[in-house]
Formats: structure tokens, sequence, C-alpha cells
């Protein structure tokens, strides 16, 4: 009987060494905003210094402070309701993986400045109309 279960593992192990496993992972992320900034794939965050708040790409939301607390939606919030998407500079935050970018923000804050301007963005997507508002999260922010 031992010699029959040393036979079934040499079989095994010999028909599995012949055989080959292949694994792929694809890590997705969800899809860009067409105000994001072109040139930047694998990015989960921005950052809006204008607004001081974050948009997540992957879950397609906002994040912001409001009354103390950090809260995630789909539009921002009310006194932001004009605020150019298209137009505003976006900080691309390459080197933050997790739930709360916000952990950082006291940093974010400093070095990227209400009215902060880097190098020059283009966006993935063209506006909607003349005035720059007229954009998804814009147009229906408006809780």
């Amino acid at each position: 009987m031992k010699t029959l279960k040393l036979i079934a593992l040499g079989l095994f192990l010999f028909v599995s060494s012949l055989t080959q496993a292949q694994v792929s992972v694809r890590v997705t992320f969800g899809t860009p905003p067409a105000w994001g900034p072109a040139g930047y794939s694998n990015v989960q965050y921005y950052y809006l210094p204008d607004i001081e708040a974050y948009y997540d790409i992957r879950a397609s939301q906002f994040i912001y402070i409001s009354n103390g607390r950090w809260i995630r939606s789909r539009y921002l919030p009310r006194q932001y309701r004009n605020y150019d998407l298209y137009g505003g500079y976006k900080v691309v935050l390459n080197d933050y993986r997790g739930a709360r970018p916000y952990t950082y923000f006291r940093n974010h804050r400093t070095k990227y400045y209400k009215g902060y301007k880097g190098s020059p963005q283009r966006t993935i997507g063209k506006r909607n109309d003349n005035r720059g508002n007229n954009n998804k999260n814009s147009r229906n922010n408006r809780r």
C-alpha cells in the first residue's frame, strides 16, 4: 500500500511538472474623468489644491472635509458647484496606495497650496461647452 502511495505521488509530481500553470494578475483602476490630466496611468488619486479635496479615480468620488470629517461623494460640495474641474490644477498622487489619501493632507496642503500651478497640464477629454462647467461632476453637484 505504501508503494502504491509513493507511485501515485510520483506520478502526480511528474504530471504536474509537465503542465505549465499560467497565472495572470491584472489590477484594474477606474476610468479617469475627462477633466483628469492626460498621460498618467495606474494612478488612484488626484489632489485638487484650489478646493483642498481629493478625487478617487477607482471609486469615482471626491473626498473633502465637511464639519471636521472626511466625506466621500460623487459630487463636490455646494460651495464648489461652479469650480472648473477642467481648468483647475490636479496634483497626481503617484506615491500613495490605500483608502485614505487625506492622511497626508497637511503635507499636501502645504506643498500644493491654493492657487498652486505645477507644469502645464492637458486634460484627457474636451470641455462640452465654452463655459467649462458643463461636465458630469460640476453640473450635478447641487447637493
